[in-house]
């Protein structure tokens, strides 16, 4: 695997970051130099994201995680603070399902534990048929600005162009097998009952694609849990309020590693 697939900094104890759909590890890079002081942290392109677009054969949230681990003991890490954003997330639970024993602590980044909704299914695959027709410019035109708060969006261009740019690099296949694989992706809740290590949940109040009802029904599962509800923030907090984000898993860590 090309070393260019992941960034590696700091030393210490492990933070390994996971971006969403249709992002790459370039969405944390100025987040988390910070944290490198501290602590390693480690940010990957998942499998048909990023710089990591050759030769995917299966985009499943399952398949992800074992990239992940395959990753992991090739940099000799044998345990962190799994942090996933959006799709991220999804990969971080089926990661935590199957490689629990690997795990400190895990955040769930603007993510969900829950499974996709029948609406929310059917509208997958109505932009599975939008890409496959119109092409993955055309729907990261109006895919990436609503993901921001619209109130943050005039301040945030810079950032918006940024997640548009990454986007439309993103091959075609990857953006229709990103989009089958969360549609299909099971209900993980049990897994968040039984972790037996501290999970964190970063939501923003006004975030369309986890609203505070599904935020609320998972963030008590957990047997040690911490949650922080971000106003004015929409599913973007990395960018949107970073000083606040970044604080929380900074604290997280230090719950954990001391």
């Amino acid at each position: 695997m090309p070393h260019f697939t992941y960034t590696d900094a700091g030393t210490g104890d492990t933070l390994v970051f996971l971006h969403g759909f249709a992002e790459s590890k370039q969405l944390w890079t100025d987040f988390k130099k910070p944290l490198q002081q501290k602590t390693r942290t480690i940010a990957f392109d998942l499998p048909g994201f990023g710089n990591n677009t050759g030769n995917v054969a299966d985009y499943s949230m399952d398949a992800m995680a074992n990239y992940v681990k395959q990753q992991l003991d090739k940099l000799g890490v044998k345990k962190c603070i799994l942090i996933g954003h959006s799709m991220g997330g999804y990969v971080s639970m089926a990661f935590a399902e199957k490689y629990g024993n690997m795990l400190n602590g895990l955040c769930l980044f603007h993510s969900s534990a829950l499974p996709d909704t029948d609406e929310k299914k059917e509208n997958r695959n109505k932009t599975i048929e939008f890409v496959e027709k119109h092409g993955v410019e055309k729907f990261m035109q109006s895919f990436v600005e609503p993901l921001f708060f619209a109130d943050n969006r005039d301040k945030l261009r810079s950032k918006i162009d940024l997640m548009k740019k990454i986007g439309t690099a993103t091959p075609k296949e990857s953006i229709t097998g990103g989009l089958a694989a969360m549609r299909d992706r099971p209900d993980r809740t049990d897994v968040l009952k039984k972790a037996n290590y501290p999970v964190l949940f970063i939501f923003g109040k006004e975030d369309g694609a986890v609203p505070i009802d599904k935020a609320l029904e998972q963030c008590h599962l957990p047997n040690n849990s911490m949650v922080y509800f971000l106003g004015q923030t929409g599913h973007m907090g990395m960018f949107e309020r970073t000083y606040e984000t970044r604080k929380a898993i900074e604290k997280f860590a230090e719950t954990i590693y001391g």
